[in-house]
C-alpha cells in the first residue's frame, strides 16, 4: 500500500551565529514533517543552498561578510526555487523594503516563540505570508506606496475573484487554506495570484498582501 504520509519540508538556516543556527535546528527538527537539510553562515551560504535545495531558507539579513540580502539576491539570481524568510533581531529593519523587492516571502524576529516556528515553516512551504507576532506590519507597509490611493487604483483591476483571493492572501493563509475556503483547486489559486501579482505590479505575496491591508481590504473583511 502507498503511503499517504505528507513530505517532510526541507529547511536551511543561514545565520552568523552558531548558537542561533543550533537553536533553530533542535526546535524545528523536533517536528516530525520538518527536517533541517543545511546550516550555514552567510559566505558559505550559496555552496550550501546549491548542495541541499532546501524548500525554505530561513535567512538572518545581518550577518558579517555576506549578508542576507546579498543571499536572497543571489538566490533569485540562481532561479532557485526556494521560500525565503528574513530572520531579524528587530521588528523594524533599514533592510526590509530591499528584502520585500527581491522577493522575501516574511520576516521573523529571532525571539519568536518556539512553539510556533514549526508551523510558521509550514505556512511558508504553503505559500502563506508569515510574520512573527512583534513585527508590526504597519510599520512595514510604511516602506511600500506611499500613497494609498496608488493601491486603490491598482485593486480596482482585479476581478471580484481576484479581491476574494487577495483578501485571503493577505491573512496569511496558504495557496491549499485558499482553496478549501473558495472551493477552489490549489493550481487554481496559483494561477489567480500568478495573475494578481502581475496586476498588482508587485514580485511577491508579502508584497501583495501589504497592498490589500492599505487599500483597506483586510480591514473591510474585520468590519464584516
Amino acid at each position: 500500500m502507498a503511503s499517504t504520509a505528507s513530505p517532510v519540508i526541507r529547511v536551511a538556516v543561514i545565520d552568523d551565529e552558531a548558537l542561533i543556527r543550533s537553536g533553530f535546528s533542535h526546535i524545528l527538527s523536533a517536528a516530525g514533517d520538518i527536517e533541517v537539510v543545511a546550516t550555514a553562515d552567510g559566505v558559505h551560504a550559496m555552496e550550501v543552498l546549491a548542495e541541499a535545495r532546501p524548500d525554505v531558507v530561513l535567512l538572518d539579513i545581518r550577518m558579517p561578510g555576506r549578508n542576507g540580502l546579498d543571499v536572497l539576491r543571489d538566490i533569485r539570481s540562481a532561479g532557485w526555487e526556494m521560500t525565503v524568510a528574513i530572520l531579524t533581531t528587530f521588528d523594524s529593519d533599514d533592510h526590509i523594503a530591499s528584502a520585500l523587492d527581491a522577493g522575501a516571502a516574511g520576516f521573523l524576529v529571532k525571539d519568536t516563540d518556539p512553539r510556533q516556528l514549526p508551523q510558521l515553516v509550514r505556512t511558508l512551504h504553503g505559500g502563506g505570508v508569515v510574520f512573527s507576532p512583534t513585527v508590526s506590519r504597519a510599520v512595514v507597509a510604511g516602506y511600500l506606496r506611499p500613497e494609498p490611493a496608488a493601491d486603490t487604483h491598482l485593486i480596482d483591476a482585479l476581478s471580484p475573484r481576484e479581491r476574494q483571493i487577495l483578501v485571503q492572501l493577505g491573512r496569511g493563509l496558504s495557496n491549499i487554506q485558499i482553496g478549501a475556503a473558495m472551493f477552489l483547486s490549489p493550481a487554481t489559486v496559483k494561477a489567480h495570484i500568478s495573475t494578481i501579482l502581475g496586476k498588482l505590479d508587485v514580485d511577491g505575496r508579502v508584497q501583495a498582501a501589504l497592498v490589500a491591508e492599505r487599500a483597506g481590504l483586510l480591514r473591510d473583511e474585520e468590519a464584516r
